[in-house]
This record gives structure tokens, sequence and C-alpha cells, in this order.
């Protein structure tokens, strides 16, 4: 099979692990902004959305979420078919009430491993960030996302251990090292999720 339509079929397939795993491919229509731009005013929607006019939370909390949706079909390639995707011009979409999109130009394979691929969208992603935050925090945000993934065995049980093996890997690699706790996975930062009004409350893994 050719390259392109086997990681086609391949992310076809993960999509269905859950709607962070949809990573969409081809021409870019209007609408679609490269991933550094408008970051400024997708803080402001969420602002508006969580009710908070703290940007330092909004931002920390939309940077976790695009962290995830980053990690995500990545994870899911990785483990279900070998395979990595490219994620180069990566570009991203929102509507009022969809959740933000993610486009690449072609279903291509990665010309990089996986966790140097990933780092070379999120690590443009946090030096363009709109938003002070400090790295321990962002790159907590990031090794959460990714421990998050593991939830994709809650749908194919079969690709639990692959996951797990994967993850733990990653997350020995320096920017996420020593993010989160080794064996509970709990973090060592928080997203700032707690100061959603009227009490945002804790996440699972959070260290307060």
């Amino acid at each position: 099979m050719e390259p392109e339509r086997d990681l086609g079929a391949a992310l076809a397939d993960v999509a269905g692990l859950g709607p962070y795993f949809l990573l969409e491919t081809g021409p870019a229509e209007p609408g679609w902004l490269p991933l550094g731009e408008g970051l400024g005013e997708l803080v402001t929607h969420y602002c508006e959305r969580l009710g908070t006019p703290d940007r330092r939370v909004a931002g920390s909390i939309l940077f976790q979420g695009l962290a995830s949706r980053i990690w995500s079909p990545l994870i899911g390639c990785a483990a279900a078919h070998g395979s990595v995707p490219d994620l180069t011009g990566l570009r991203w979409r929102w509507a009022e009430g969809a959740p933000i999109g993610l486009l690449a130009a072609r279903a291509r394979p990665s010309d990089m491993p996986l966790f140097e691929t990933a780092m070379a969208v999120l690590g443009p992603l946090r030096e363009a960030w709109p938003v002070k935050l400090a790295d321990g925090l962002v790159w907590g945000n990031a090794a959460s996302a990714l421990a998050g993934t593991r939830h994709a065995a809650r749908v194919r049980p079969e690709l639990g251990p692959r996951i797990s093996g994967l993850v733990g890997e990653l997350l020995r690699r320096p920017p996420l090292r020593g993010a989160l706790e080794p064996v509970t996975l709990r973090r060592r930062s928080c997203c700032l999720y707690y100061k959603v009004p009227p009490g945002g409350g804790t996440c699972g893994d959070c260290p307060l």
C-alpha cells in the first residue's frame, strides 16, 4: 500500500478512539490558521467559555487541550499501526460550540521519530504562546496530556500495553522528564483549573 494511503487509513482508524484522536488532512480551506497564529484571540474565547478574566488560567487549560490533540493521533497511530503522522505545517480551526480541530497538509509519515515529531510542534507552540506561563506548568500540561492518551485503552483494550509503554518512554525525555510522579503519573504542577469559577475543582492527577 502507498505510504500516504496507508497513513490515511491509520488516521481514520485511530479517530475512532475519541475526538482528541482526530487529525484531519488535506488542503486548508478558509478558516484554518497556522498553529502559531491567532492564539491571543483564542485565549480570549477560552476566557469567555470558562467564565474567567484570568488569561493565565484560560491559557494554561487551552495549551493542555491543544497538547492532547497533538499527542493523541501520534500515540494512536504509533500504538495501533507502528506509524507516525507528519505534523509539518499543522493548522487549527475553532468555531463556537465545536472542539478545536487540527489539520495536517498531507497524510504522510513523519521523517522524525514520535517524540521529535511532537516536540517540533509543541516547542514552537510554547514559544509563540500569548500568555506568560512557567515552563514547569507548560510542560506539566504537555506531560499530563500525553499520559491522558492511555484512556484510548478503554475503547481498544488491546492497545493498552503498547500505549503505556510509549507514554512511559516519552515521559523520560526532557522537557517532560520529572513533570509527573513516575509510578502514579500524578502531576508535580497544577494546570490552574481549580481557579475556574465557581470552584472549578481539581483534576484526577492534580498535586493539590
